[in-house]
């Protein structure tokens, strides 16, 4: 083995197994927004948090919307500019935290998959805070702002986040869910060195009624694996 090439426990059909119950899981949920939106060729979507536009690709394929029309936010200046160029969407750099760089109702739709739940603390404090209180009070707090964003410059909304109870939790592949944040910490710290989903303890899981206190105008929609419910969305439907 080389010298500083990391040991793995998992097996390739298990690393398989997980990116198939991945992409299926996009899928659906890309069934669930084509669904609720009537898109033609002037909607104007923004895709938040959509890192190099390969999701917002997928999920909007044979549909009418122009390319021009779509918009990839991420704080990564570099993913942003692959969506541009493999896709022709408009890239935007957004910062970390505070107001979005757009005027009220810009977007006639805010597509945001699987980020909510990372606005919670500052990137450098996620590690050393490891009071469940205080980690789920910032949390709220942040989150709550983050909706009202979108809240403000989309006519409409499909925001995605994993459901806190679910048994699998999606960031780690682990069942650490239920864990306390005290022991979840080291907990990472110590599957990072071998588990094939590293993962940062950024993230805050809402529950249904995090959802409602966030979105309370919105539709919000269970999305369910096996009859467990896998992830919440809150739906508004463009006017």
């Amino acid at each position: 083995m080389a010298k500083n090439q990391k040991t793995s426990f998992i097996s390739e059909d298990t690393e398989n197994l997980l990116s198939h119950f991945r992409i299926e899981s996009r899928k659906r949920r890309a069934k669930m927004f084509l669904s609720n939106f009537k898109l033609t060729p002037e909607t104007r979507i923004l895709d938040l948090g959509g890192w190099n536009g390969m999701h917002i690709h997928a999920v909007l394929e044979n549909t009418p919307v122009l390319p021009e029309n779509v918009y990839v936010a991420d704080i990564k200046e570099q993913a942003v500019k692959q969506a541009k160029e493999r896709f022709g969407f408009v890239p935007v750099v957004i910062p970390e935290a505070g107001s979005l760089p757009f005027s009220d109702k810009f977007f006639d739709i805010v597509f945001c998959s699987s980020v909510i739940e990372h606005v919670t603390v500052p990137k450098d404090m996620v590690w050393a805070l490891v009071s469940g209180r205080d980690f789920r009070e910032e949390a709220l707090l942040h989150q709550r702002e983050f909706a009202g964003e979108i809240k403000r410059i989309g006519k409409g909304y499909f925001v995605q986040a994993p459901y806190r109870w679910f048994p699998i939790e999606t960031h780690t592949g682990c069942l650490c869910c239920y864990l306390p944040r005290r022991l979840l910490v080291p907990l990472l710290r110590l599957t990072n060195r071998f588990w094939i989903k590293k993962a940062n303890p950024d993230f805050y899981l809402p529950t249904m009624k995090d959802m409602k206190y966030y979105f309370p105008d919105a539709n919000i929609l269970e999305e369910r694996v096996l009859g467990i419910t896998k992830s919440l969305i809150a739906c508004q439907r463009s006017e």
